[in-house]
């Protein structure tokens, strides 16, 4: 486990971490309709590319760098607003990178190598000793100096971080095969029957996407890619594989350099990449002991946050009685003679007087009207729920009218409400 008192460290100043947050997340379904899934709001006040960078940040990383690509603009709004304290005075730099054809006119990112090679000339003007590839859609806690030091010490051409997954879920990663030393012998991006660890036959060593790099090395390998018309211009699909066979890449674990908090207790580390996941890993953070430490002063998620008054409860009558029970309710909101168990609420919701949320992921500025139910779903952003409507009581009605997964949570955007009003 990570020792979380090293937050700064020469290996980690050398070092400019630049993440891949350009993703359209079709599987979120609407919540990625106008945004990418990196800006997806998480945990009641933050976006799911904030674990990336705040990682980088609590491990001493000061030079950042984010390439954007699809439907990008409330990414870098979020980004220009919670991540401008970095200074070139100090040292320090972050780069907002959208795909702006530098290479050819017609050329938007074509992978996620191509989209760091794409801005080589930015990223050399800094002149960093190493570098940190990172995927910005994933929800973990981990300190990149003691994988940066990991690969110092190994003499490795890159380090992939890695982590071990049940064999069949394995299906939408890189899958790695290593030796005793964790030199990877063998590299399968997204492979449909992944490889077991050897004597294990129901477990796969999966790829995080997170890659170290001297930056010297980098630079040879993207411009030979780059001069390689049959290359896809992926990381997982090119640049590791080829590096397996003709160099030396190691394998990197994540259960050496995952912080946890004396709350925690397991290695947390989850792709919310589709409505199921993405609803269960929200609703997880109301048990009384989560998974996932968000309240980690050592460990902080850094953000951008609202300027917002208390969250407020009121009414005291039976059966209108402002209450929230197990539940995460962030500034802004108003509990207004409803009552809120096992749900998550964001900045600026209101819950008029006799509804009821159960287990509801409820994104910021929605408003709950008078007598609804909700339970077991994730509300858009910016949802008028009206008076009375009941979701996720009746599996047919819910999935002719929302989004509903084969689990049964349903995703309600507020188009969806509109159309109820037309039939």
């Amino acid at each position: 486990m990570a020792d979380k008192s090293r937050h700064s460290a020469p290996i980690a100043r050398d070092t400019m971490a630049y993440v891949l947050a350009g993703g359209r997340g079709s599987r979120l379904m609407e919540l990625t309709d106008d945004r990418a899934k990196p800006a997806v709001y998480f945990g009641g006040k933050s976006r799911i590319i904030d674990f990336a960078l705040s990682n980088a940040i609590n491990s001493g990383i000061r030079r950042i760098g984010v390439a954007t690509q699809y439907k990008a603009h409330s990414l870098i709004r979020h980004l220009n607003r919670g991540w401008n304290f970095l200074r070139p005075g100090r040292n320090e730099s972050f780069d907002v990178l959208p795909a702006s054809q530098r290479v050819s006119e017609d050329q938007w990112y074509a992978g996620t190598a191509d989209a760091v090679y794409q801005n080589i000339d930015i990223i050399e003007a800094y002149a960093p000793r190493y570098m940190v590839i990172l995927a910005g859609d994933h929800v973990y806690k981990m300190d990149y100096e003691i994988m940066l030091q990991s690969h110092v010490d190994s003499g490795a051409d890159v380090t992939v971080g890695c982590l071990e997954v049940p064999r069949m879920e394995a299906v939408g990663f890189g899958v790695m095969h290593v030796d005793e030393q964790n030199r990877i012998t063998d590299f399968i991006e997204k492979p449909a029957d992944p490889p077991a660890i050897p004597g294990r036959p129901d477990t796969a060593l999966a790829s995080m996407g997170i890659y170290v790099f001297s930056m010297d090395f980098l630079s040879e390998q993207l411009r030979r890619d780059a001069a390689d018309p049959n290359s896809s211009r992926d990381f997982g699909k090119d640049i590791i594989p080829y590096i397996v066979k003709h160099g030396t890449a190691y394998a990197h674990s994540f259960n050496t350099s995952v912080v946890r908090s004396s709350a925690e207790y397991g290695a947390y580390w989850r792709d919310v990449g589709t409505v199921d996941a993405y609803w269960q890993a929200n609703i997880d953070l109301t048990d009384v002991v989560p998974q996932l430490d968000i309240y980690d002063r050592d460990w902080p998620i850094w953000t951008y946050a609202d300027v917002t008054p208390p969250a407020k409860f009121v009414h005291d009558e039976d059966g209108r009685r402002g209450t929230a029970v197990s539940s995460l309710v962030s500034g802004d909101c108003i509990i207004s003679g409803g009552s809120v168990h096992r749900s998550l609420l964001f900045t600026g919701v209101r819950v008029n007087s006799y509804s009821n949320l159960d287990h509801a992921v409820v994104l910021p500025g929605c408003h709950i009207g008078r007598g609804a139910r909700v339970s077991r779903a994730i509300l858009d952003r910016g949802v008028i729920i009206p008076d009375g409507l009941v979701i996720g009581e009746d599996p047919d009605l819910d999935g002719q009218r929302f989004r509903r997964t084969a689990s049964g949570v349903c995703l309600v955007t507020q188009p969806m409400i509109e159309r109820l009003h037309n039939r």
